[in-house]
């Protein structure tokens, strides 16, 4: 009950900013709400290819790894304690003709843009298997207030981004969306897996940095974070078992956790020093994929990106029953998959040491869920907010696949 007052005072408050801001001139302008912030690199570097004087303005997240110092765009911090910055913030949202946002937020149920402003979503994830939106099983938990202004949200959502025609129906599915919100110019950072060169480069730099990890055989564990493991993260993987079994093997294993669950981590540095290392605080999870050979991972969306490597993945879920109760996924999630789903450290080994991978269910997961996105997908997204006509936007959503 206080958790949702708090809520309608600071939309109310927000909405108030807006209105008045509103009264100001409508500009040019791209203004991005970003809480991951890689997709929205990509397409911000695009746009300045096409169109350099475009003005370009990051509201930024406090969990969002990026923080644009690199870029000729302004910077705000959003939803932040800093007065000036929250008011320069909603001011660029007010003005902007184009918004493009990451993640759910809230403050767009108190945000009545102008009929010439186009609202994109574009999603943190190529795919999905755990439920989001609408069908996350926790909005039914959730007070009618709450569900009312989920809905006003997504009504704001005017065109959402995918890679994929099975995305695409999720989508319309978590956020009451019909067909003609479906924009189909593909995943902005996909574009990375089509750039030989510059993969090369990062691999490069990659070892340079980080030598132990050369001429090894690299196994990325990168679980998806659970709601109760703030306080009680434990690792689920018998890491004497592992060390043992492939250590001898030239394996070596990275672990990518949550920032908020990497301090609860609890294993001994000395014994695994050879064996173990932790990744947690890496930036960017697509470099670390290039170097790796075999990913364990679990509801995350993870594999839908490293399947364009054509590379083995292991859905490591010993908690699924409880977990799709509790979180939800999605029907038939587990049709098509590109890798087993397993549920002991055991099972894991064998598999690994066995070698037996399936590498045309990979191909065939790839395509189904990347069959926008083919290396120009942060350009087609330029393409369709430089357009000038209707004509000339579908036209550019259609030119890259």
């Amino acid at each position: 009950m206080v958790r949702e007052l708090l809520i309608f005072l600071y939309l109310c408050w927000f909405k108030v900013h807006f209105l008045f801001f509103r009264l100001f001139p409508l500009r040019e302008k791209v203004t991005f709400v970003v809480s991951f912030g890689d997709n929205s690199r990509y397409v911000y570097e695009a746009l300045k290819r096409k169109k350099p004087d475009m003005p370009v303005v990051f509201l930024r997240k406090s969990t969002c790894p990026y923080t644009f110092a690199d870029t000729s765009a302004k910077v705000y911090e959003f939803e932040s304690v800093r007065l000036w910055h929250m008011w320069c913030s909603i001011y660029h949202l007010a003005t902007s003709k184009y918004i493009i946002i990451d993640n759910y937020y809230g403050f767009l149920a108190a945000a009545p843009f102008r009929p010439e402003v186009e609202c994109i979503q574009l999603w943190h994830a190529a795919g999905a298997f755990k439920t989001f939106g609408l069908r996350d099983a926790s909005v039914a938990r959730r007070s009618p207030r709450a569900r009312k202004r989920f809905l006003q949200v997504y009504s704001q959502f005017h065109k959402v981004v995918v890679g994929s025609e099975a995305m695409a129906h999720l989508f319309m599915q978590a956020f009451q969306l019909s067909e003609k919100a479906i924009l189909r110019t593909g995943v902005p950072r996909t574009d990375f897996f089509y750039d030989d060169q510059k993969q090369q480069s990062i691999k490069d730099e990659l070892y340079r940095k980080n030598p132990w990890l050369k001429d090894k055989k690299i196994i990325l564990y990168a679980p998806t974070y659970r709601d109760n493991e703030l306080e009680t993260f434990h690792l689920h993987l018998d890491l004497e078992r592992m060390y043992e079994e492939l250590a001898p093997l030239d394996y070596v294993l990275l672990l990518k956790l949550h920032p908020a669950v990497k301090r609860c981590l609890d294993y001994d540095q000395q014994r695994y020093a050879d064996f173990l290392f932790d990744y947690s605080d890496y930036q960017d999870l697509n470099e670390l994929l290039l170097v790796t050979d075999w990913l364990i991972t679990d509801y995350s969306s993870i594999p839908f990106e490293f399947c364009l490597l054509n590379k083995p993945v292991i859905f490591y879920m010993y908690d699924i029953e409880s977990y799709r109760r509790e979180r939800g996924l999605w029907d038939g999630w587990d049709k098509k998959l590109p890798g087993p789903v397993l549920f002991a450290t055991e099972q894991i080994i064998d598999y690994i040491r066995q070698g037996n991978i399936d590498f045309d269910a990979i191909r065939s997961f790839a395509e189904e869920w990347n069959c926008y996105s083919k290396g120009r997908s942060s350009e087609n997204l330029v393409d369709y907010l430089l357009a000038e006509s209707q004509t000339a936007r579908e036209v550019a959503v259609t030119r890259g696949y």
